[in-house]
């Protein structure tokens, strides 16, 4: 990945370059969103053809071929909504999503880079040759499910909303009732940009309180988020994840558990938030986002670096 990272910044000009590296401790590294708005760094509309071949050889190589295709498939539901919203080019543009690198990743020290446009906000953190994070990540789909054209009926997100929903609908008695906290879906996902300190007790049903099939569900459902990224990257994560315990992963729902309507779920343990809404468009509209409570951005690790920078008052 810093070989590709290099690679990409290297086909830059001095002006791209510019636009696209900040300081590992600038502000810009954690100002992620998800939403269409100006964002720092380097659109795609403004590469040439070998410059695009760089940034994607560098989303390639953090990514699985599923999840490359996922966020390939998310700019192109710009198109989608293009066509759908009858929207000016500007607006809903698959060209709009921008690269970014945060220190130099060929120096010896700390960098960083994300690719960033609407429903889509990947970050990782490295030092030491090592990754430290790849943390908030996160994925959205609009529409969750093509009605017409010929990406109809696809849906780009739609395993991880099947096997949760399979969880929930395995369940019964006491065990649904401590899995379902709302009869409505929360609206939308609550660790969010700036509020990662949102949800600090899980909720739910522990993994460990599931029966063997369940349990086995449940996993496969974390697994549908880890596996996003490339086998190397992957098994770490798993790992970290396991140290914790599976069995105090929380697993919860909100809204009815029939598909068609208005729904939340959500994992959350010592090592692992995941979000997943989708309630907007009638059902039709998808937040999601995996966080690792007190490592993302690898601020944990950098920590010392941060409290004798900017970042300090921020954090």
């Amino acid at each position: 990945m810093r070989d590709e990272a290099v690679a990409f910044l290297r086909s830059l000009t001095p002006e791209q370059r510019r636009r696209a590296t900040f300081p590992i401790d600038g502000p810009e590294r954690l100002d992620w969103h998800y939403v269409p708005r100006e964002r720092p760094g380097l659109p795609l509309g403004e590469m040439d053809d070998d410059q695009r071949a760089a940034a994607h050889a560098l989303l390639r190589s953090a990514l699985s071929d599923a999840g490359y295709r996922k966020a390939t498939d998310i700019m192109r539901l710009e198109e989608v909504l293009r066509a759908m919203e009858r929207v000016r080019r500007s607006r809903r543009d698959p060209d709009n999503y921008a690269w970014s690198i945060f220190g130099d990743p060929e120096a010896e020290s700390a960098w960083g880079w994300r690719v960033e446009g609407h429903h889509l906000s990947l970050n990782f953190t490295f030092a030491d040759h090592s990754v430290l994070a790849v943390t908030p990540a996160f994925m959205g789909a609009n529409p969750a499910k093509i009605p017409s054209g010929p990406l109809a009926s696809l849906r780009v997100l739609g395993t991880q909303e099947d096997i949760a929903r399979e969880v929930v609908r395995s369940l019964a008695g006491a065990q649904r009732e401590r899995t379902i906290i709302a009869a409505r879906s929360l609206g939308d996902i609550v660790s969010g940009p700036g509020r990662a300190d949102m949800l600090r007790s899980p909720a739910g049903l522990p993994i460990g309180d599931m029966g063997a099939a369940q349990r086995a569900v449940a996993e496969r459902l974390i697994e549908e988020f880890v596996a996003n990224l490339r086998t190397e990257l992957a098994e770490a994560q798993r790992d970290r994840i396991r140290e914790a315990g599976l069995g105090a992963i929380h697993f919860a729902w909100a809204g009815p558990v029939e598909p068609g309507h208005a729904h939340y779920f959500r994992l959350h343990g010592p090592r692992l938030l995941v979000e997943h809404d989708n309630t907007q468009n009638d059902a039709n509209h998808v937040h999601s986002v995996w966080r690792d409570p007190g490592r993302d951005f690898a601020l944990d690790v950098l920590g010392e670096h941060y409290r004798a920078g900017p970042h300090a008052v921020a954090r």
